[in-house]
């Protein structure tokens, strides 16, 4: 299960300015989830770029240098920790897209094939790996294509998947446009796998002030007098700008 991270300032700055107050703890994680880390970020010009590695975020001098030359206003961090079978490999490192849309995401969707019908070939024809965190995208991609806003892609794709899949233990999941930043949440806790972590590890949380706001993974000290918790099956949206967070609830 990987680890998330998100921010949206109302100015821009180096990612390692950004999340001065997170950052350690988050990329501390990296000593568990070891299998690959990737940022995505919003440029100067409004689109979406993102750079990743399979090599693990613990203690990683790469890393490090790219986050303080990343000057941006909205990030997303992904770290990896690989799905039993699912190869480390680059095209299965998060997170997923293009100068349009970037996305990450926690959890575990078998088979990762269910979308693949309503994905349509054109999408997965252009796929960059076999997970299915990609193809979970890929999904919200298509609706997005159809004129679906962010938070409803997010929403009917999750029930899409709930209505194809064998198992599902986690959609957690972030979705970075020129727009804004978006957050979902949702997992079983009857999993297996959610059990042996105890109850919290996979909410989804986020701190905001006037001038910035940050969704998390759980992982580190988040006290509720300064974070709250994303509901399950909702849809944060934190717009870029000054604009407050908004939870849209299914």
């Amino acid at each position: 299960m990987c680890r998330l991270l998100g921010v949206v300032a109302v100015r821009p700055a180096p990612l390692t300015e950004l999340l001065a107050a997170d950052l350690p703890q988050f990329l501390a994680l990296a000593c568990e989830h070891k299998d690959g880390w990737g940022v995505a970020y919003r440029d100067e010009e409004g689109l979406i770029q993102s750079y990743k590695d399979t090599a693990s975020a613990e203690n990683n001098d790469v890393l490090m240098k790219k986050l303080g030359d990343t000057v941006t206003d909205m990030a997303v961090l992904h770290l990896r920790m690989a799905s039993p079978g699912s190869p480390i490999e680059l095209g299965n490192t998060h997170p997923f897209g293009d100068v349009r849309a970037a996305f990450a995401h926690n959890g575990q969707i078998e088979p990762a094939t269910c979308l693949d019908d309503l994905i349509g070939p054109d999408l997965l024809e252009h796929a960059e790996g076999e997970t299915d965190s990609e193809r979970f995208f890929l999904a919200v991609r298509h609706r997005l294509d159809q004129g679906e806003t962010p938070v409803a892609a997010l929403s009917a794709t999750s029930r899409d998947i709930h209505q194809r899949a064998r198992s599902v233990i986690s959609l957690n999941s972030m979705l970075l446009t020129p727009e804004a930043l978006y957050a979902y949440t949702e997992h079983d806790p009857d999993s297996e796998v959610i059990g042996r972590r105890g109850p919290g590890f996979f909410g989804l949380k986020y701190r905001q002030s006037p001038e910035i706001t940050v969704v998390a993974s759980q992982g580190w000290p988040q006290p509720t007098s300064t974070w709250a918790t994303i509901p399950e099956q909702g849809v944060l949206k934190v717009p870029s700008g000054p604009g407050p967070a908004v939870v849209h609830e299914s």
